[in-house]
């Protein structure tokens, strides 16, 4: 007979993939502690992540429609400017309610919440602040944390990571950003609309390395018209801080001659790492790679019998829905269903403006893995509804197999993407066709027309270019 456990289920961590796979649980039956760092649910994501940066997003596009758009929508206004104290306290504010709203589900669904930390002692046996709790399933869903530069420490008033630059008491004069990937460009373009002079350096040659190469073009252009300044193809050698900031001194990746830029501040974007350390797992045997993410199998399951790990701390896209899907998945498996998530149609989104979103395969990697395929594509500048709003910057591509005309990948530049992107991820998802998402009606006139018209594109002609 089995040893009793204090719960069935317990899950080291409570951000989108943990707080979601212990609602999981708890809704299928199981007894399930959830137990984080933080002393609210929600992790990097709902605290000092996707939902603060939103928040600034919105506030600052706001301000920069109100500034520079409503001219020429026949809106007249005058002295238009942020308080960005009480833009601070709006988006403490959308923090708080959400992260109540974890608390609450937690409550409804019976998860038991504690804050403390966590150290896994035996396979079933977890110690928490110096008390020792059992549970039949260990779970995994530590997240991640920011990376540094080598040498080079976050101080987050100077040399900020994403957590200091969602908080900076004043709009920075001068802010450089090294690294174009979502967190930077998302920052970036925030500070950028509040008043800052942004530079962004990258260490390759494109922005948003991983999105679609053609459209990341489009992309550095409007970016670059709203004022934002990038330095591609360079590395960052050293930040030398002083009283009034920052000096970034950066080079050619392929060499030459070495530049600098004087900052009020640094937010340094250049990627993330599982936060496994500290969790008794080399005491236990669990595997870990060189990056330091937990090593599993097609179930979640580590080599050691009862933990599994989900989300930023194992292999795959560092995305909270990602993790989220990944925690459904794994507390349906637990209680005997069958469950799994498809790889291949989980969307990526940058919530810049115009929005950059993409799902499944890229040109790039259609190549290869010697993937013959067709193109569908279709401009915003030709879509009604978006010459109506004044949002026609961006295009839809639509990439389908040359043979089945099966959808292999989508990629979507311009307003909305973010949502946009979740038909055709749908589609992706059942197998769709190009021909399949043409021959849906639309309603006339949206922006979701556009994916359509690049749908017609893949397999046969679109109408209105």
């Amino acid at each position: 007979m089995a040893e009793q456990t204090d719960f069935d289920l317990a899950v080291i961590g409570a951000g989108p993939g943990g707080y979601v796979c212990a609602l999981r649980a708890a809704q299928l039956g199981m007894r399930v502690l959830c137990v984080d760092r933080r002393a609210t649910p929600g992790g990097t994501c709902l605290n000092i992540g996707c939902i603060p940066s939103k928040a600034l997003l919105h506030a600052s596009e706001r301000l920069h429609e109100a500034q520079k758009d409503f001219a020429t929508l026949g809106i007249d206004v005058t002295d238009v400017r942020a308080d960005l104290a009480r833009v601070m306290a709006r988006k403490e504010k959308v923090v708080g309610d959400t992260v109540k709203g974890v608390g609450f589900l937690f409550k409804k669904n019976g998860v038991t919440f504690r804050h403390g930390t966590a150290r896994i002692t035996k396979p079933t046996e977890l110690e928490i602040d110096g008390d020792r709790v059992t549970a039949t399933h260990i779970v995994i869903a530590t997240g991640s944390a920011p990376i540094a530069l080598p040498g080079i420490e976050f101080d987050e008033q100077q040399v900020v990571s994403s957590t200091g630059a969602l908080s900076l008491p004043e709009v920075p004069k001068q802010l450089v950003v090294v690294g174009a990937g979502v967190i930077g460009l998302e920052l970036g373009s925030v500070w950028q609309r509040l008043g800052a002079n942004v530079t962004v350096v990258e260490y390759t040659d494109q922005i948003a390395s991983g999105f679609d190469r053609g459209l990341c073009t489009q992309f550095q252009r409007s970016l670059s018209k709203q004022g934002m300044t990038f330095r591609l193809s360079s590395r960052v050698t050293a930040i030398e801080k002083n009283p009034s900031g920052a000096r970034v001194t950066y080079e050619p990746v392929q060499g030459g001659e070495k530049q600098t830029i004087e900052a009020d501040v640094v937010l340094v974007a250049v990627g993330r790492r599982p936060v496994t350390d500290s969790l008794g797992l080399d005491t236990l045997g669990v595997t870990i790679d060189s990056s330091g993410r937990v090593q599993t199998d097609a179930r979640y399951a580590t080599n050691v019998d009862g933990i599994y790990a989900i989300g930023d701390a194992i292999a795959g896209p560092m995305l909270a829905h990602k993790a989220e899907e990944e925690g459904i998945a794994l507390a349906e498996q637990l209680n005997g269903r069958a469950a799994h998530v498809r790889y291949d149609a989980i969307p990526s989104v940058i919530y810049t403006q115009p929005e950059f979103a993409m799902v499944g395969h890229t040109e790039e990697q259609l190549k290869a893995d010697g993937i013959d395929y067709r193109i569908g594509s279709f401009p915003f500048m030709a879509s009604a509804r978006a010459r109506a709003i004044n949002a026609t910057d961006g295009s839809v591509k639509v990439l389908a197999c040359a043979r089945t005309d099966k959808i292999l990948g989508v990629h979507i530049l311009g307003a909305s993407a973010g949502e946009l992107i979740g038909e055709a991820t749908l589609a992706m998802e059942f197998g769709a066709s190009a021909e399949d998402v043409a021959r849906t009606c639309h309603a006339h006139p949206t922006l979701s027309e556009a994916l359509k018209e690049a749908a017609m594109a893949a397999y046969d002609k679109p109408l209105h270019i």
